[in-house]
């Protein structure tokens, strides 16, 4: 293989290189200067525009770095609330649990002191039951078994030693009540009944007051106890004579007047309280059709209202309006509500809705109002007066002026059957004084006392028991007219065809007394001529003039 040499530069190339070096330096120099001054020009040239420009990037710049210092304020005063309310949660929560501690403590504490006391009451009563029986014991030994006078001294000791324990009160004129010779017109005269009905409800209760003796007293007889809530009921007196009367204390009578007034609502308000099966309600009807005419009437009602004194909750509501303006006295009251037979026995009560609720309100709340909205009542009518509505079931006398002479009739019937409700419940104030006056027993306590006097007044009735007519009761509920009066339109047609009826079948009792009238006048009093008619209904005689 051959090599060639390469030749080497001489200084004369190196002297023309290095010119060449120059004046690429001088040239990359002028460039340079050329573009600053270019720069430079346009930079003085366009100051006016690029000064707004950075202008308005300043004031953006501005709003954005105060967004950013707003968003971070936030964002720290958050984090301070967040803190703040941390510290408060745990201090509530030292403060509930310091709390609850204490309490457990102190209820811990009570706790104990009860248990003491419990403790120091079982062991005082050991010691009394055993110093008794040390007494009774050696009462015994030293009179001996055999002498039976003796014994009677020592169970007079035991006696003695039982006065510690109960107050000695004089018994002696319910001792002379309860003794068979007492003579029948006073008792009936105290407790509104006979002997017979006594015993028979002191019967019927005994499993339900009767009390077990106690090695400190002996218990209250039943008989005792009936005679307590019965006399109260039926004399109205204050606790502090029936106190004196029974020889008993204050608080005992009265607890003895609920406990038996709750025995009665329990055990004999289901016997002598209840709604008449199909059998007994055409006995019914048939006695209020021979005695007004009016057909399928199962039942008179009435509403009284009791006096009270003036709750401490919801004042306005037992506010008694009417009886107010009638006594110029400040009443309040609660409602008595009471469907009857043809003999004054209650069928069905509603008893304890405010004296300021009208009739027909208390209607809508009872369980009478319920059994006829469900269709319970088929072909059988409760007449009421005028503060009910006339509906299917409760048939009420017309209302509005202008009454034909066949709508006088009807009403003067629909009076009839009405009297014998307002009358039941008159001899129900009558008999049991206590529901004439404001009573001493709580608000709460006297529907129990109102069914109970309720129930007693059945059993008198069905017993047959004469009251005394110096004990004669005059109601004064005053009536007001529904204000929706008319529910139905089938009540409304049933009833005109029962005034029909009645005229058409000569069961109105009336007598035309100036001119004769055609079957035209009667039918249809609308077509006859101008004429005064003097009517006799029942012994009333009414005048209507008719065109």
């Amino acid at each position: 293989m051959e090599i060639s040499s390469i030749p080497f530069l001489n200084q004369e190339d190196f002297s023309h290189l290095y010119s060449l070096f120059q004046e690429m330096d001088n040239f990359n120099v002028n460039n340079s200067s050329k573009k600053r001054r270019r720069k430079d020009e346009e930079g003085e040239g366009g100051d006016g525009n690029g000064g707004k420009d950075d202008l308005k990037k300043n004031t953006f710049k501005d709003i954005l770095s105060s967004l950013v210092l707003f968003d971070e304020e936030e964002k720290h005063e958050e984090e301070l609330r967040v803190m703040e309310f941390q510290q408060d949660m745990a201090l509530f929560e030292a403060n509930y649990k310091q709390q609850a501690q204490v309490m457990n403590d102190y209820y811990t504490q009570i706790q104990d002191q009860y248990t003491e006391l419990d403790e120091f009451d079982q062991h005082r009563t050991k010691r009394a039951r055993s110093s008794a029986v040390a007494v009774a014991a050696a009462a015994s030994g030293n009179v001996g078994s055999a002498n039976l006078a003796q014994t009677s001294d020592g169970s007079a000791t035991v006696g003695q030693h039982r006065r510690l324990w109960v107050k000695d009160r004089s018994k002696d004129w319910w001792d002379r009540c309860n003794h068979p010779d007492f003579p029948e017109d006073e008792f009936r005269r105290a407790f509104r009944m006979s002997k017979a009905t006594f015993n028979m409800i002191c019967e019927e209760l005994d499993s339900a007051v009767i009390k077990k003796n106690t090695m400190l007293r002996d218990a209250i007889p039943v008989r005792q106890r009936v005679a307590v809530c019965i006399w109260r009921l039926a004399t109205g007196e204050p606790l502090r004579l029936v106190s004196k009367r029974f020889g008993l204390g204050i608080s005992t009578c009265h607890k003895l007047v609920l406990e038996v007034c709750t025995a009665i609502k329990t055990v004999l308000m289901p016997k002598f309280i209840e709604w008449p099966e199909e059998q007994r309600l055409k006995v019914i009807k048939e006695e209020f059709k021979s005695m007004s005419g009016m057909p399928n009437v199962g039942g008179s009602m009435y509403t009284t209202h009791i006096p009270i004194i003036a709750p401490k909750i919801s004042v306005a509501a037992y506010y008694n309006k009417r009886h107010t303006e009638r006594n110029q006295k400040t009443s309040y009251s609660i409602t008595v509500q009471g469907v009857v037979d043809p003999k004054g026995v209650f069928t069905d009560v509603c008893i304890g809705w405010p004296g300021s609720m009208p009739d027909d309100q208390v209607l809508e709340k009872s369980a009478l109002y319920q059994r006829v909205n469900r269709g319970l009542l088929k072909d059988v009518w409760i007449v009421g007066n005028s503060g009910y509505p006339l509906m299917d079931g409760i048939l009420v006398p017309y209302t509005h002026q202008n009454l034909t002479w066949t709508q006088h009739a009807f009403n003067e019937k629909i009076g009839d059957v009405q009297r014998i409700a307002k009358e039941a419940f008159a001899r129900l104030k009558a008999r049991w004084s206590c529901l004439q006056k404001r009573t001493e027993v709580k608000l709460q306590d006297l529907p129990v006392v109102l069914g109970a006097c309720c129930v007693l007044h059945n059993i008198c009735e069905m017993s047959n028991e004469e009251m005394d007519p110096e004990l004669r009761f005059e109601l004064f509920d005053d009536e007001m007219t529904a204000e929706n009066g008319l529910r139905s339109a089938n009540a409304v047609q049933a009833r005109d065809h029962i005034a029909h009826n009645l005229l058409h079948h000569g069961l109105a009792g009336i007598r035309i007394g100036v001119l004769p009238l055609t079957a035209a006048d009667v039918l249809y009093p609308s077509l006859s001529t101008e004429r005064e008619l003097s009517l006799k209904i029942t012994g009333i005689e009414i005048k209507n003039k008719m065109s």
